[in-house]
């Protein structure tokens, strides 16, 4: 038997001065297992230190909560006050305590698609969200300024937590992604109107961030390429946007698409996008094929469908991608790092069936598929008994 070894997915790559161990990224997933008030759980250590010790490279968080009015929904953590620190430093201790993993903080305003019962819901501009047919208060400049400010002190709170990186979520729908997509954003003032202006909060952003943390600190952003909507952000604006967060100094993009009116405006909508068979993976492969020519020495994250440890070597190997990052799957599999290091190179076992993404709706986020399976297995050992 040809023993074949995945040199590149588990060789080291760094981001900015950051090296880290593999090519695997967790990327950020809303787990729902915080305390009250955004407070950091002994479940939602439990759960990193499992990613750690299943050999993820890289973990990026759940997205945590820069402002009150900015989180998505319960159980969510936070970080917009030094009351949240205390869990995050034990949080972070345990990943670096355990193994050489890192992990990057991740921070998100919701924007347009806030569903906090005691906020309304912000945005560039007060266009109505065919989702929810609810219409967003649009911002004040000195509102965006504040926002921009809350970005920039989560960010040095991640930094004295020892977080070894930060990630801000610019994608899907959220606030950061409403300003840069034409169909959320028609302002015409210093934050809206053209590509640039639009991506101007990316940019302030990043420039009074670094300005907190200095230039060792990695900063990298998920960043929205494509609405997926018939009016939305298209990709060769994408691009473009990207250029910009590469020329401003972002240290690593993963690019992606969709958002929550997709489903409702879309036949296809990248969100719920089924993995059905080996045709329907990758999905966002053909897009960082697009971008990888304009990143420079800035890594692309590639996200989306990547469940073959094969087209995974594959991808590094032709240079499409620096990094290949995986959500579902880990919920069924912690350990899929390790199992294919050993040599086990079958898929993923998940089935992309999301409904994990249903099980957010009512509580903590977990694999249905596999639960039934061990409800079967625990049944069958009972029985024998």
């Amino acid at each position: 038997m040809i023993k074949i070894e995945l040199k590149h997915l588990f060789s080291p790559g760094k981001i900015g001065n950051v090296q880290i161990k593999n090519r695997i990224v967790r990327s950020a997933t809303y787990e729902r297992r915080a305390m009250k008030y955004g407070i950091v759980s002994d479940k939602l250590i439990e759960l990193y230190r499992e990613l750690a010790e299943g050999g993820t490279g890289l973990i990026i968080t759940g997205a945590i909560g820069i402002d009150p009015k900015a989180t998505g929904g319960p159980d969510q953590p936070y970080l917009f006050d030094d009351s949240h620190m205390e869990g995050q430093r034990k949080l972070v201790k345990e990943v670096h305590n355990y193994s050489d993993t890192k992990i990057a903080a991740q921070f998100v305003h919701t924007g347009r698609q806030g569903t906090h019962p005691k906020y309304t819901s912000v945005a560039p501009s007060p266009i109505e969200d065919k989702s929810t047919n609810k219409i967003p208060k649009e911002l004040a400049t000195e509102e965006i300024e504040k926002i921009v400010q809350n970005f920039v002190v989560a960010t040095r709170r991640a930094y004295e937590c020892e977080y070894d990186m930060v990630q801000m979520h610019g994608a899907h729908g959220y606030l950061l992604s409403n300003f840069i997509s034409p169909y959320t954003n028609i302002r015409t003032d210093e934050y809206g109107g053209s590509t640039e202006k639009r991506a101007k909060i990316l940019v302030d952003i990043y420039n009074h961030a670094r300005d907190e943390v200095g230039k060792d600190f990695p900063i990298l952003i998920k960043l929205q390429i494509d609405d997926d909507i018939p009016s939305g952000l298209k990709l060769e604006e994408g691009i473009k946007i990207a250029k910009i967060m590469v020329d401003t100094g972002y240290n690593a993009i993963e690019p992606s698409g969709g958002i929550g009116e997709s489903i409702s405006l879309n036949k296809n909508p990248l969100p719920s996008r089924f993995v059905k068979s080996p045709d329907d993976e990758n999905y966002f492969l053909d897009s960082a094929k697009k971008l990888k020519p304009i990143m420079k020495d800035c890594p692309l994250i590639l996200v989306g469908g990547v469940r073959n440890p094969l087209s995974a070597e594959k991808i590094l190997q032709e240079k499409h991608a620096d990094f290949i990052s995986l959500s579902r799957p880990l919920i069924y599999e912690p350990d899929l790092p390790n199992r294919w290091k050993s040599g086990d190179l079958s898929p993923a076992k998940c089935l992309s069936c999301n409904s994990c993404f249903m099980t957010m709706m009512t509580g903590e986020v977990y694999c249905v598929v596999k639960k039934k399976l061990e409800k079967k297995r625990l049944k069958k050992e009972k029985q024998k008994n």
